[in-house]
């Protein structure tokens, strides 16, 4: 179960020449659903091979004629498939992509806009923000996949912590502005204590209402007196000592691994962070408490796409509207930690009734979580960026520039990068 943010360059930047081809044999096209039709997924087998079989049986039983060839790709190396699957014409019908994934071949004019000529209606079927990651800068209103299983985070607070130093653990901070506060309060009884463990990133700005790329998708225009502001808020906090010194350096081990080892008092995690952490670390068992991510949720998106060339492109169509529609979403939400992206998933008690267990009363929180969450950067800015970005405020926190230069510089460089994208 992959959940990628960062956006491939390689796919990104390399001219994938002439459109994809469907996975069909047959040479007709043909306007109703029937014909042969590829649905390629990501590494989904073999632990879920029965459930995939059973999802192509019940499609090529609704629609008699039809015919599945399931091809599954292993984890590594899945960019360059697709890549090479694009370049050489030979994508499939129906394919498992990531929102960064898509976003080159969606430019290249490979995947269909679902916007257009879909048999379901997407507002009314699938969560907003899941719709709303397929839809890209400088690309109007088109969508270019159907959202399948999602994922987001919840907050995790160290109530051991949290007595010991001053602060309510039946009320910890809901907001980023009460996360600063209560980080103050807490390093004034606890000095060798910490509440936030992270510098901020781009994810802060969209909290924050900030603009990361201009709505034509060409440049970058997060280099405002609004961000620069944000930055110093956490220049300030770094100083003044209430982040760990860490969190600066390049084998800083992130949040979730110091607060497993309780060095710090707040985590971000899934669903099933609660088990993980104290499975990990069995003392922090009872003294856990979980809430709704700060802000606003982020969304981890995973989507079944339609190649535009499809030779069967309404045999494709209807097999991406039945992999995702809400009842096969749901028993697959039951096989494994994921959500299910239709809004008629909220009438399943697993998702939606909190039955008193810990791990229940996570899910239902996570879940009731996607009506607002969102991807939270463009996924224009690609790995690369965001270590250009991470290093600039980097510079900031220390103090070896201003955070205003210092956004100004990696505007500048993240803009550079961006055009040869295009």
């Amino acid at each position: 179960m992959r959940f990628r943010h960062a956006a491939v360059a390689v796919l990104a930047t390399m001219t994938l020449g002439l459109a994809g081809c469907g996975g069909s044999d047959d040479k007709s096209t043909s306007d109703s659903v029937t014909g042969t039709v590829t649905l390629q997924t990501w590494a989904l087998t073999p632990k879920f091979t029965d459930y995939l079989n059973q999802l192509i049986s019940g499609f090529q039983a609704k629609y008699p004629g039809t015919k599945v060839q399931l091809l599954d790709q292993p984890g590594d190396g899945y960019a360059d498939k697709v890549l090479s699957q694009a370049a050489s014409n030979t994508l499939p019908d129906v394919i498992n992509l990531p929102p960064d994934f898509a976003l080159p071949l969606a430019r290249q004019g490979l995947l269909k806009d679902i916007s257009k000529g879909a048999g379901v209606d997407l507002k009314a079927t699938y969560v907003a923000g899941g719709l709303d990651a397929y839809r890209y800068s400088g690309l109007g209103d088109a969508v270019y996949s159907y959202p399948w299983y999602l994922n987001t985070d919840l907050d995790y607070w160290n109530t051991k912590q949290f007595k010991a130093c001053g602060l309510d653990p039946a009320k910890p901070p809901a907001t980023t502005d009460e996360l600063f506060v209560q980080a103050a309060t807490m390093h004034a009884k606890c000095p060798d204590n910490f509440l936030m463990s992270r510098k901020p990133d781009a994810t802060d700005f969209t909290r924050a209402g900030i603009p990361i790329l201009s709505d034509d998708g060409k440049k970058f225009v997060f280099n405002t007196d609004q961000a620069a502001a944000l930055v110093d808020r956490y220049k300030d906090a770094y100083q003044k000592g209430f982040l760990p010194s860490s969190v600066l350096n390049s084998d800083y081990q992130g949040n979730s691994k110091l607060f497993t080892q309780g060095k710090v008092a707040w985590s971000t995690g899934g669903a099933t962070g609660l088990a993980d952490f104290q499975k990990d670390n069995p003392s922090l068992k009872g003294n856990i408490a979980v809430t709704n991510a700060l802000d606003t949720p982020p969304l981890y998106v995973q989507g079944v796409s339609v190649s535009a060339k499809s030779k069967h492109l309404a045999t494709a169509t209807a097999l991406a509207e039945w992999v995702t529609n809400a009842d096969n979403q749901n028993k697959f939400g039951h096989l494994v930690n994921i959500f299910p992206s239709t809004t008629a998933s909220a009438s399943d008690p697993y998702f939606a009734k909190d039955d008193g267990s810990e791990l229940a009363h996570a899910r239902v929180l996570a879940f009731n979580e996607l009506k607002t969450a969102k991807s939270l950067a463009p996924y224009e800015l690609n790995s690369d960026m965001q270590t250009v970005l991470d290093q600039q405020i980097a510079l900031a926190l220390k103090g070896s520039t201003t955070s205003r230069k210092a956004l100004d510089d990696a505007v500048a460089k993240l803009n550079q990068m961006l055009s040869r994208q295009k």
